[in-house]
């Protein structure tokens, strides 16, 4: 599965490098033929998405190789990596942006042909648009980041695109040039934020901040396969790298399962939590029941059992990650 899903990131990434030198070559044209400040705007984003979906397409290359002796959860993690060097150039598109506006605003600008322009960013626009929504897709089923920065990027993107044919639909409706580097600053804006959210994740990605969605997730999927012999779950810790997520947890078992038992219970439960949450590797850690827990189990068949069951313990996400229960 994980080979199939890496094949079908690499090719992504790829498609997106080549459409996105293709656009760019489109709007560097476009810059030429009109000199406006708000097209080359668009063209220096274009310059940073060629950059960045490069650093895209290694990272995934090398977040696909398998663990080694120096990397024993493998490589995931450069993907948070080259989604954080992506916002940090999409930073630096935005402050070139913003540099030349105003030079042109000081200068005065002078753009001209920008009826052949605006077609030329348009049709750009357009052709971002579905690539985005289609790479974010991708990256979101074979659980990317580096993927799903990448289509944001390009949304972000095509939004710059249709900003700027809207602004130079007004500058040729009103002949109002100066309107052109304002657009091509308040374009720069929108890319700054987007810069920012990419790099925010990044951090909180190496971090390992605590997905909360993900967290949910894991929780209804143990809950879903909950057996009375499953007295408890606590400390439960998950990290995402790449397309894998590692989960772990201490399970508390009846004392008196051997160990065959609890390993076949493990592989079971290891199974139906994997069917669930893709691309996770469980590991459980056992713990043994003890006389005070008995009013929190439900296992009928106990012939141990020293106190009736009374209480059920809710296996909400604020249970399974905290500590065990104590007399």
């Amino acid at each position: 599965m994980n080979i199939l899903n890496n094949k079908t990131k690499i090719q992504t990434a790829q498609l997106s490098l080549v459409i996105g030198f293709l656009l760019f070559i489109v709007k560097i044209a476009a810059f030429l033929i009109t000199d406006s400040s708000a097209i080359f705007s668009d063209a220096a984003e274009s310059v940073i998405h060629i950059l960045a979906t490069g650093m895209v397409l290694y990272s995934i290359v090398l977040s696909s190789r398998p663990p080694d002796k120096s990397h024993l959860y493998g490589h995931g993690n450069i993907e948070y990596f080259s989604a954080g060097v992506e916002g940090f150039l999409i930073i630096v598109a935005a402050v070139s942006i913003m540099y030349f506006a105003v030079g042109d605003i000081i200068v005065g600008p002078q753009p001209k042909d920008l009826d052949i322009g605006t077609l030329l960013i348009g049709a750009a626009g357009i052709i971002n648009l579905f690539l985005g929504l289609y790479i974010i897709r991708k990256g979101k089923s074979t659980n990317s980041l580096a993927l799903v920065a990448d289509g944001k990027h390009i949304l972000t993107d095509s939004f710059t695109s249709i900003g700027v044919v809207i602004g130079l639909v007004m500058v040729l409706f009103t002949e109002i040039y100066l309107l052109d580097p304002i657009i091509a600053i308040i374009v720069a804006f929108n890319i700054v934020f987007t810069g920012y959210k990419l790099i925010r994740e990044s951090i909180g990605g190496l971090m390992m901040e605590t997905d909360n969605a993900l967290l949910e997730k894991i929780t209804t999927s143990l809950n879903n396969i909950r057996q009375d012999y499953l007295i408890d779950i606590h400390q439960l810790r998950f990290w995402k790298s790449s397309d894998n997520i590692f989960i772990d947890f201490h399970l508390t078992l009846p004392f008196f399962f051997n160990i065959k038992e609890s390993h076949e219970i493990e592989e079971e439960l290891s199974e139906k939590l994997s069917s669930q949450v893709k691309y996770s590797q469980i590991r459980t850690h056992f713990d043994y029941c003890e006389p005070f827990l008995c009013k929190y189990c439900k296992y009928s068949p106990c012939p141990e059992r020293q106190a009736k069951f009374t209480t059920l313990l809710e296996w909400d996400k604020h249970k399974l990650i905290s500590e065990p229960i104590r007399e």
